[in-house]
C-alpha cells in the first residue's frame, strides 16, 4: 500500500490523503507510545528474575506487578483508541470519495463505451481501500519500523542477542519481498476473473426469462463455471503463496526466539548476561518480529488495497471531476438548433450521424422515420446529451447543452427510450424522478399529460405501488407509461420520445396522441422516433434519415407525398397510396 500511495496519483487524489494528515500523524504518535509500553512485559520479566527471586521480595514483586497493570491499562486504551481513528480514517475516506467514483463510473459507461466486467469494479476498489484504512494495515506498516528499536534494545543488552535478531530479521524481510512478487500476477488474474465473473452471473439474473425460454441458461453456466474456475485457480496461487509465507514466517520467528534464547543461555554460562536478560531478550524478539507476521497476516488484503488504489488513481485521472457550474442561463422557451452535427458511439469512432442540421421552434412537432440502422438512435442519444457530439453543436435557445449544469439541463428535457428503465420505488417516486421537493399536484399533473391517471389509480395502491428492481411488477405497456408521465414531469420545454407507443395498446396510442398535441400546445418542442404511422398523426414536420444522413426534412405532408412518389412502381400506373402507408413502407 505504501508503494501506492508514492505512485503518481491524480492531484485529487493526493488532496484527499492530505485531509488525514493530523490523523495519520496521531496514529504514527499513538504507535510510538504503544511500541515503547511494549518494553513493560520484557522489563517486569527481567526485574522478577533478577531482583525479585534472588531477594525474596514480596512488595518488589507486588509493587512490578502494579506498574505492569497500569502499563497494560495505558496500551489497551491507547490501541482502542488507535482502532477507533483508523476506522473513522477508512468511513471518511469511503464518505469522500463514493460520489466521485461512482460518477467517474457512469461517466465512462456514457461517454467512454461499456466498460470491462460488470462496470461496478472502481466501487470493489473503493471497498477495498476502505477495509484497508479502516483495519490493522496502517498500523501495521507504522510499526514495521520499529523493528529497529527493538533490535536496538537487544544490542544494548548484549551485541550477540541482538545480532541474532538482525540477522533473523533480515531474512523475513527478504522473504515478504519475494512472496510480494510471486503473488502480483494471481492477485490481477483474480481481480480481473472476479470482475467477469460477476458481470456473467448479472447477465444471468438480469435476463433470466430469456435465457430460460431460449434454453441458454446451461450454455451461460458453462461460461461462468469456465471464469469461476480461472478465478479460483488464480485465488488459490494467492492463497498458497501467503500461507507458505506465513508458515515460514511463524516458524523463523519461533526459531529465532528459541537461537536468542540459546545464545542467552551461552552468555550466562560465560557470565556476560543475567538470567532474566534471557528470558526478556527472547520475548523482544518475538515482539520485534511481530509486525512482520502482521503484516503476512493482512498481505492479501494489502495487495487488494493496493491494486484497487491505482486503479482508482487511472480512473479518476482519466475522469476529471464534474466542474462546480451555476446556471445563470433561462429555462429555453425559443427552439432547439442541431448544427452540423456527427455522432459515434462512445468509445468508437464509426460515425451513426453525419452532418445533420436543422431548428426546431417553440410548438414544433418532428417525426424521425427510416429504416433500421439509419441513425435515428444514435441521433437521439445525442439531442439529449447522452452521447457527445464528435463534431457540431445542439443548442436550446442558443447555448450549447454543455453550458448546462446536467442537473439543470434534466429539468428542461424529457426522455422516453426504447426500452424504459424504471427503478426500485413507487410509482410516484418513477413519475418524479426521485426529486425529493416534488409536490402531488406535479406528479399527478405528469401522469394526467401523460393519459396515465386513471390506470394508476386503478393499480392496488395507485401511486405509492411498488414497481419493483426494472419495473417487474408491472405490464410493459404500463411500464411505458408510466415512462411518458416521466418525461412529461414539470413540463419539460424539449421531450424526446424514441418508440413510444412499441408497447401500448390502442388506449395507449390515443393518450400518447394526446400528450403530444399538449407538449406543442403549450409551447414545447417534441420528436418522436418511430415505425408504426399512427406516432406522426400530430406531428408537423417530418425527418428521414438513412446510413445516418437526413434524406428528407420538411413539412409533414410535404415528405409523406415525396415518399409515396418515389415509392410508386415504374413505369405501370401506381396503386393510391396515403401518406400513412407511405411511413410505414419506410419507417
Amino acid at each position: 500500500m505504501s508503494q501506492s500511495v508514492a505512485s503518481p496519483m491524480p492531484e485529487e487524489l493526493r488532496a484527499v490523503v492530505r485531509r488525514y494528515r493530523k490523523a495519520f500523524i496521531t496514529v504514527a504518535l499513538l504507535s510510538a507510545v504503544l511500541n515503547v509500553l511494549v518494553l513493560g512485559g520484557s522489563i517486569y520479566m527481567m526485574m522478577v528474575y533478577d531482583s525479585v527471586l534472588p531477594s525474596h521480595s514480596l512488595p518488589t514483586l507486588f509493587g512490578l506487578l502494579a506498574l505492569l497493570v497500569g502499563v497494560y491499562a495505558f496500551q489497551g486504551v491507547f490501541e482502542n483508541f488507535r482502532s477507533g481513528l483508523l476506522s473513522d480514517v477508512g468511513n471518511s475516506l469511503d464518505r469522500t470519495l463514493a460520489r466521485r467514483v461512482q460518477r467517474a463510473m457512469t461517466d465512462v459507461a456514457l461517454y467512454r463505451g461499456s466498460p470491462a466486467g460488470d462496470g461496478l469494479s472502481p466501487m470493489r476498489d473503493l471497498e477495498s481501500v476502505r477495509a484497508w484504512f479502516a483495519g490493522p494495515g496502517p498500523a501495521t506498516l507504522i510499526d514495521l519500523p520499529w523493528i529497529l528499536f527493538f533490535i536496538g534494545i537487544l544490542m544494548l543488552l548484549h551485541f550477540w542477542t541482538g545480532f541474532t535478531a538482525l540477522v533473523g530479521g533480515a531474512i523475513l524481510v527478504c522473504l515478504t519481498i519475494a512472496i510480494n512478487r510471486m503473488v502480483k500476477g494471481p492477485s490481477e488474474t483474480a481481480s480481473r476473473t472476479s470482475a467477469d465473473r460477476y458481470a456473467i452471473a448479472e447477465v444471468g439474473v438480469r435476463h433470466a426469462e430469456v435465457l430460460s425460454a431460449l434454453g441458454m441458461r446451461g450454455r451461460l453456466l458453462d461460461r461462468l463455471q469456465q471464469v469461476n474456475t480461472d478465478y479460483l485457480a488464480a485465488q488459490r496461487n494467492m492463497n498458497r503463496s501467503v500461507a507458505t509465507l506465513g508458515a515460514m514466517s511463524r516458524i523463523g520467528r519461533m526459531l529465532l526466539q528459541s537461537l536468542i534464547l540459546t545464545v542467552g543461555a551461552i552468555l550466562v554460562i560465560k557470565g556476560q548476561a543475567s538470567g532474566g536478560a534471557i528470558f526478556a531478550s527472547s520475548i523482544l524478539a518475538g515482539r520485534a518480529l511481530a509486525p512482520v507476521d502482521q503484516a503476512i497476516a493482512n498481505w492479501k488484503s494489502m495487495i487488494a488495497a493496493r491494486a484497487g488504489w491505482q486503479r482508482l488513481s487511472e480512473l479518476l485521472a482519466k475522469v476529471p471531476p464534474e466542474p462546480a457550474t451555476t446556471n445563470i442561463l433561462p429555462r429555453p422557451a425559443v427552439a432547439l438548433q442541431v448544427q452540423n452535427l456527427f455522432v459515434a458511439p462512445p468509445g468508437t469512432q464509426q460515425l451513426t450521424v453525419q452532418a445533420a442540421d436543422f431548428t426546431l421552434n417553440a410548438g414544433d412537432g418532428l417525426a424521425i422515420i427510416g429504416p433500421s440502422a439509419a441513425g435515428k438512435s444514435s441521433l437521439a442519444r445525442a439531442l439529449v446529451g447522452v452521447w457527445r457530439p464528435v463534431r457540431g453543436a445542439i443548442r436550446l435557445d442558443g447555448a450549447a447543452l454543455d453550458q448546462y449544469p446536467e442537473e439543470v439541463l434534466g429539468r428542461y428535457l424529457g426522455y422516453l427510450p426504447q426500452t424504459v428503465e424504471l427503478f426500485e420505488g413507487s410509482v410516484a417516486d418513477n413519475i418524479a424522478r426521485f426529486d425529493p421537493e416534488r409536490t402531488p399536484e406535479d406528479v399527478i399533473h405528469a401522469a394526467r399529460a401523460a393519459g396515465v391517471h386513471d390506470m394508476i389509480v386503478g393499480l392496488p395502491n395507485g401511486y405509492e405501488t411498488q414497481v419493483g428492481m426494472n419495473g417487474r411488477n408491472l405490464s410493459g405497456g404500463q411500464q411505458q407509461r408510466i415512462g411518458l408521465a416521466r418525461a412529461l414531469y414539470k413540463d419539460p420545454f424539449f421531450v424526446l420520445l424514441d418508440e413510444p407507443n412499441s408497447n401500448l395498446d390502442s388506449e395507449g396510442d390515443a393518450a400518447l396522441e394526446r400528450a403530444i398535441a399538449g407538449i406543442r400546445a403549450r409551447g414545447g418542442i417534441v420528436i418522436i422516433i418511430a415505425h408504426r404511422p399512427s406516432a406522426l398523426a400530430n406531428a408537423n414536420l417530418v425527418l428521414m434519415m438513412r446510413d445516418g444522413r437526413i434524406e428528407m426534412l420538411g413539412p409533414r405532408v410535404e415528405v409523406l407525398q415525396r415518399l409515396v412518389a418515389m415509392q410508386a412502381p415504374q413505369p405501370q400506373p401506381a396503386p393510391a397510396s396515403t401518406p400513412a402507408t407511405a411511413a410505414r413502407n419506410v419507417a
